[in-house]
C-alpha cells in the first residue's frame, strides 16, 4: 500500500516537474517568436515582397543542411544523458558530452562547406532564384556555430533544466533582431548603387536579404558564448559527480560515437523526411511557375508572402516544439526506470496543453486574420496574406500535433517510426501538391493546402503507433472537443469585440488588442466553466496557486 502511495507521489511529481520545464521552454518559444515576428516586420518593410522571398527561399536551403548537420543534436545528447545519469553514470554522461562535440565539429563543419560551395547551384538550378546566392553564402558559417550550440543545448537538457536553453534561444533572438535590421538596411542602400551599375532592380532586395541573414549567425555566436559560460560555471559539480560515479563499466568513445550515430540518424533521417516539404515546395513551385510563364521576380514575391504566413502560424507551433523538447529526456529517463505510469501521464499532459494552445490560436488566426496581418504588415497589400491565414490557419492544430507526438515516439526509444511516418506523408503530399499546382492550377495555395495535408497525415500515423506501443488511447472530451467548443465561442466573442472597438475608435491596433484581451478572457473562463481544466491540474503549472486564487475569487472553481 505504501509503495502504491509513493510510486503515485512519484509519478505526479515527475509529471509536474516535466509541465514546468516544458512551460519554461515554452514561454521562451513564445518570447522568441514574438521578437521573430517583430523583428520581421521593418525587415519585410525593408526588403519587400521579392527580397523576403529571397530571404525565405535561402533558409528553406539553410534549414535543411541544418537538419542534416545538426539539428538532431539538441534532442540526441539529452536522450543519451539523461539515460545515463538516470543510471547515475556521471563519467560515461561526460564521455557522451566530448562525442557529441567532436561530431558537432565534423557535421557542421560539413554543412557550412555544402552550403558555402554549392551556393551557386542551389540558387539558379534548384529555386530558380539567382539572387538568393548572397544569402545563402552569409548562411553558411552559421551551420557550424549552430552544430555547437545544439550540443551544449542537449547536455543542459539532459541533466533535466530547460532554463539554459530557454535563455540562450532568447539572447540569440534578440541580438538577431537587433543585427539583422541594421544590416539589411546597410546593405539594402549599398545593392542600391549597384542596381544603377548593373542596369538592374534586383540587388537591393539581394543584398537586404544577405545582410537579413547575418543576425541568424550574430545571435548563434551570442547564444554559445554564453552557454560555454555556464558549462564552465558548472564544471566543479561535474567534477563532484564523477568523483561519486561508482559504476564499473565505463563506455568506450567508439562504443558511444555509435550509440550517437544510432540516435541521430533515425532523428536526422525523420526530421528530414518532416521539414523537406518546405525545401520541395519551394523548388517544385519555382520550376512549375517558371514552366508556366511566371518571372523569377513574381514567383520571389509570392513566396515572400508565404514566408508571412509561416512566420504567423509558427508562432503558436513553438509551444509545441518547445514542449516536445522538454518531452523526450523526461520520457527517456522514465524509460530508463521502468516508470510506465509516468509514461502514459506525461503523453496524456503533453498533447493536452498543445491542444488547448493549438485549437483557440487557429480559431484566432482565422477570425482575425483580417486584422493581424494589417496590424503586423501596415505599409503592404495584404489581401493574398489574409486569404492565405484564413485558408490555412488549421496548419497550426496539426503541426503542433504532429510535432509533439514525433517527440513521444522519439522519446520511447521509436526511432524509425516517426521517419516512416514522414515518408509516407512526404510522398502523399508531393503528389497533391503537383496535382493542385499543375492540374488545377492552384498557385501558391497548393503549398499551403498540401503542407496541412502533409501534418494532418503525421498526425493520424503517429497517433496510431503511440497507440500500439504504449496500449494507449488519448482521452478526446477534455483534449479536442471541449477546446474546439470554448474556442468557437472565443473567436466570436473575440471577432465582436474588435468590430465594435474598431467601429467606435477608428483605430485597427486598439480592435486587435482588446479582441485578444477578450479572447483569453473569455477561453480562461470557458476551461474551467466546462470543466476541461480542473483546480489540480491549474496548481501543476508556473503560477498555477495565483490563477486558483483567482479563479475561486470569480466563482469559477
Amino acid at each position: 500500500m505504501e509503495k502504491n502511495k509513493t510510486s503515485r507521489k512519484r509519478t505526479k511529481k515527475g509529471a509536474s516537474n516535466f509541465l514546468v520545464q516544458g512551460v519554461i521552454l515554452a514561454v521562451a518559444g513564445i518570447i522568441v517568436r514574438v521578437i521573430g515576428m517583430f523583428y520581421r516586420i521593418p525587415l519585410a518593410d525593408i526588403l519587400g515582397n521579392e527580397g523576403n522571398g529571397y530571404y525565405s527561399s535561402a533558409f528553406t536551403i539553410y534549414s535543411l543542411l541544418l537538419i542534416i548537420s545538426s539539428y538532431s543534436l539538441p534532442t540526441a545528447v539529452s536522450k543519451m544523458i539523461a539515460t545515463r545519469l538516470a543510471r547515475k553514470e556521471y563519467r560515461n554522461s561526460v564521455r557522451v558530452l566530448k562525442v557529441a562535440l567532436f561530431y558537432g565539429t565534423v557535421a557542421g563543419g560539413v554543412g557550412a562547406a555544402v552550403l558555402w560551395f554549392g551556393a551557386d547551384i542551389f540558387a539558379n538550378r534548384f529555386l530558380k532564384m539567382p539572387y538568393t546566392f548572397y544569402a545563402l553564402k552569409t548562411l553558411a558559417p552559421t551551420i557550424w556555430v549552430i552544430a555547437y550550440l545544439g550540443v551544449f543545448r542537449g547536455y543542459f537538457q539532459g541533466i533535466g533544466t530547460m532554463l539554459p536553453t530557454a535563455i540562450s534561444q532568447v539572447l540569440e533572438q534578440i541580438v538577431n533582431a537587433v543585427i539583422s535590421v541594421y544590416a539589411a538596411s546597410r546593405l539594402f542602400q549599398a545593392g542600391l548603387k549597384s542596381n544603377l551599375v548593373h542596369g538592374s532592380t534586383a540587388y537591393s532586395f539581394a543584398f537586404g536579404a544577405a545582410g537579413g541573414t547575418i543576425g541568424t549567425g550574430a545571435g548563434a555566436v551570442a547564444a554559445l558564448l554564453f552557454l560555454l559560460f555556464l558549462l564552465f560555471s558548472y564544471l566543479p559539480i561535474v567534477k563532484r559527480q564523477a568523483r561519486r560515479d561508482r559504476t564499473r563499466r565505463r563506455e568506450s568513445y567508439g562504443e558511444l560515437s555509435g550509440a550517437l550515430l544510432m540516435t541521430v540518424l533515425p532523428i536526422v533521417l525523420s526530421s528530414v523526411a518532416y521539414n523537406i516539404s518546405t525545401v520541395i515546395d519551394n523548388s517544385i513551385y519555382g520550376n512549375g511557375m517558371t514552366a508556366m510563364g511566371m518571372g523569377a521576380s513574381e514567383i520571389a514575391s509570392n513566396w515572400g508572402i508565404t514566408g508571412k504566413y509561416q512566420l504567423l502560424f509558427n508562432i503558436p507551433v513553438a509551444i509545441a516544439n518547445s514542449l516536445s523538447s522538454a518531452l523526450i529526456p523526461s520520457l527517456s529517463r522514465a524509460m530508463a526506470e521502468g516508470q510506465k505510469g509516468q509514461l502514459k501521464s506525461k503523453v496524456s499532459m503533453v498533447i493536452r496543453f498543445s491542444m488547448l494552445i493549438a485549437i483557440p490560436a487557429t480559431v484566432g488566426l482565422t477570425v482575425l486574420a483580417g486584422p493581424i496581418c494589417n496590424l503586423l504588415f501596415s505599409r503592404n497589400d495584404n489581401s493574398a496574406l489574409i486569404k492565405m491565414m484564413m485558408y490555412g490557419s488549421a496548419a497550426v492544430v496539426f503541426f503542433s500535433l504532429s510535432t509533439v507526438t514525433n517527440g513521444v515516439l522519439q522519446g520511447i526509444n521509436r526511432m524509425q517510426v516517426p521517419l516512416r511516418n514522414a515518408i509516407i506523408s512526404l510522398i502523399l503530399h508531393v503528389i497533391i501538391l503537383c496535382v493542385m499546382l499543375f492540374g488545377f492550377r492552384m498557385g501558391i495555395y497548393s503549398v499551403v493546402y498540401s503542407n496541412i495535408l502533409f501534418a494532418f497525415t503525421m498526425c493520424i500515423l503517429n497517433g496510431a503507433a503511440i497507440r500500439r506501443f504504449l496500449n494507449y488511447r488519448q482521452e478526446m472530451k477534455k483534449t479536442f472537443l471541449l477546446p474546439i467548443v470554448a474556442s468557437g465561442i472565443m473567436g466570436a466573442a473575440a471577432y465582436g469585440t474588435y468590430f465594435w472597438v474598431h467601429l467606435t475608435l477608428k483605430r485597427n491596433v486598439f480592435g486587435v488588442l482588446a479582441a485578444i484581451v477578450m479572447a483569453v478572457v473569455v477561453y480562461g473562463i470557458l476551461l474551467l466553466k466546462l470543466r476541461c481544466v480542473d483546480e489540480t491540474e491549474l496548481l501543476n503549472v508556473p503560477g498555477g496557486r495565483k490563477l486558483v486564487r483567482i479563479a475561486r475569487k470569480f466563482h469559477l472553481l
